[in-house]
């Protein structure tokens, strides 16, 4: 292998670097670019309309999360199902149903409120593995069980509480509607919320240095230090901003609890997706499901893993939103389960499968709760907020897949670039023997240099 050593000087092809080429960790900071767009139109708008700038003001801030982490949380599990192929339609009665008979187990059954949580997620599992069942050793297409799943517990939410709204105990609507508490040291701000934005600015240092030492040990090609040196710089700064805009809102809020489950959340299915063979499996079985089948991969096992796994972060969201609201009713999930997808391709996952990332759905999420955020500040009415979320998920889209179909740059690929290299086509490749690499996250078909008769070697590689 050659080495390409860190570069000098100014170079506008290291800017790529910066904004997610090259190999820079920010793969997704283009659509990062988006959103910071957004927020700052908003602000300017709302400033010019109202006298003041709304969109980032702490309030609003503290609102949007609270207002949208199940949502958020929901991207989360759903990123794996597309990456696999699926779909699923079921998230929002899913949360539904086990936000009813969570609540009911609290105010009917005397549950305590921990052993609530417990039975909610527990319940969660039992629903996935019904629907992974299904999917993964029956067959059924993920659309259907998810469409049946939709309305089976719909109808199950309705009849559990008898379509009635059921209250919960205040000591549960913490997870939802509670905040990091205040520490009695007489300063002006929430010094536990500070505290999380600058261990996330250590975080992002840390990472990007680490980074940095990898690729030199690898001999691969480092960007120049001015660009990690900027990237570190305008994420630690919107951190620690961030933090401190959460840490100085009204009296007795700060970072809500909500969001704080949502960020333990991405940092473990992030490391799950990344790091792991579990992780590898769902990029390998959604690149190539025939490959990674001979390669050894399990992919009925996959299947059922994922379809589980989002039913349980929907049990999650479901119990967030019930306690948020302190009760649960026959019309909560409603819709859930749109937004929890647009989200999904708003980040960067592809239609077809095989590429989408934990943190770009959470990117692509917060997009679309800014719009829905800055449009209501603005007085649009729910009519049109509709209708622009829709025209903004199909424009995300539709560009991407004309873009690729005309050979120009895709979006999605340029962002996801490096992950999708699992998608071989074994008609239409030259005859030959083929090695198999389960990677990071993606599931990587190697030629050998002599075809052998066009026979399969599954053997499984190490990066």
């Amino acid at each position: 292998m050659t080495t390409q050593h860190d570069s000098t000087g100014f170079h506008f092809s290291d800017l790529k670097k910066m904004f997610g080429g090259g190999n820079s960790v920010g793969r997704q900071l283009g659509i990062l670019g988006s959103l910071i767009v957004i927020i700052v139109i908003f602000q300017v708008l709302t400033f010019m309309i109202r006298g003041t700038g709304l969109t980032l003001s702490s309030g609003n801030l503290i609102n949007v999360v609270n207002q949208y982490s199940y949502i958020l949380i929901l991207a989360i599990g759903m990123v794996m199902v597309i990456i696999m192929g699926h779909i699923d339609l079921s998230v929002g009665s899913v949360a539904a149903f086990v936000g009813v008979v969570v609540a009911k187990s609290m105010s009917e059954w005397n549950v305590p409120w921990p052993l609530a949580i417990v039975l909610g997620l527990v319940l969660g599992a039992l629903v996935g593995a019904w629907q992974g069942f299904w999917v993964a050793y029956v067959g059924v297409p993920a659309f259907i069980v998810t469409l049946a799943g939709m309305l089976l517990f719909r109808g199950a939410n309705q009849w559990v509480g008898d379509s009635t709204t059921i209250s919960v105990p205040r000591e549960f609507t913490v997870i939802g509607a509670g905040y990091l508490p205040e520490l009695p040291i007489g300063v002006p701000f929430n010094v536990l919320t500070m505290l999380l934005a600058a261990l996330a600015a250590v975080w992002v240092i840390y990472f990007e240095f680490r980074l940095r030492s990898k690729q030199q040990r690898a001999g691969a090609e480092i960007a120049p230090l001015w660009v990690s040196v900027t990237k570190v710089v305008l994420l630690t700064a919107v951190l620690l901003g961030a933090g401190w805009l959460f840490a100085t809102g009204r009296t007795g809020t700060s970072f809500p609890i909500s969001g704080l489950i949502l960020v333990a959340l991405v940092i473990i299915y992030s490391f799950i997706t990344n790091r792991t063979v579990a992780g590898r499996h769902v990029y390998a079985v959604g690149g190539n499901r025939q490959a990674a089948r001979l390669s050894g991969v399990k992919d009925r096992r996959v299947d059922f893993f994922v379809m589980m796994n989002m039913s349980v972060l929907a049990a999650v969201a479901g119990m967030i939103y019930v306690a948020r609201a302190t009760a649960s009713g026959p019309q909560d999930g409603n819709g859930w389960e749109l937004d929890a997808i647009a989200s999904v391709f708003i980040g960067g996952a592809a239609v077809s499968g095989g590429i989408g990332t934990v943190i770009g759905s959470i990117i692509g999420g917060l997009v679309m709760a800014f719009l829905n955020n800055g449009l209501q500040l603005l007085g649009v009415g729910a009519d049109l907020v509709s209708m622009i979320k829709g025209l903004v998920l199909l424009l995300a889209v539709g560009i991407d897949v004309l873009n690729k179909s005309q050979g120009r740059p895709s979006v999605i690929g340029f962002l996801t670039r490096g992950r999708n290299r699992g998608n071989f086509d074994a008609d239409s490749a030259d005859p030959g023997t083929y090695r198999i690499q389960t990677l990071g996250n993606e599931a990587e078909l190697e030629k050998t240099a002599e075809p052998t008769g066009g026979g399969l070697d599954t053997e499984k590689g190490n990066k």
